[in-house]
């Protein structure tokens, strides 16, 4: 497994891995929601972020994790490569490359929570809403 700065030809690779991730795991987000989201993180947040994706041996990209002023923005894996170790892999390079020390997790998505807890973060606070004002609660979280 490699990790690479992503660019903008890996773009709708990546927003395809986000898609199938979000649908695997964010059960409780509004299918409106997710159109929603969709094009401004095409469009805005993948440019927004230090952007880097996991490679393997054939140069698939299999995840993706994105930083920004020391929070994980984004950290998403594709179903067929959940459960090898690549959001660890892609959390330990945000973590000793790129500065992150924080993360906001939706309380909803439990298996983001215990994935973070299980690298040692540790929940600090609550929002009950998340960043565009809906009603998907954040947990903060900090190493």
């Amino acid at each position: 497994m490699t990790i690479d700065i992503a660019v903008k030809t890996d773009h709708l690779k990546l927003i395809e891995i986000w898609e199938k991730s979000v649908r695997a795991t964010h059960d409780f987000l509004a299918e409106e929601d997710l159109q929603n989201l969709k094009p401004l993180i095409l469009e805005h947040y993948f440019d927004a972020v230090d952007l880097r994706c996991a490679k393997d041996a054939q140069g698939e990209i299999q995840g993706f994790c994105g930083v920004l002023d020391g929070n994980i923005e984004m950290l998403f894996i594709s179903p067929d490569a959940r459960g090898k170790g690549i959001g660890a892999i892609l959390s330990a390079h945000a973590i000793k490359e790129q500065g992150a020390s924080k993360v906001d997790v939706n309380e909803q998505n439990e298996q983001a929570l215990g994935f973070y807890q299980h690298i040692e973060f540790k929940v600090i606070g609550r929002s009950p809403v998340d960043g565009q004002g809906k009603q998907y609660p954040l947990l903060h979280m900090v190493l």
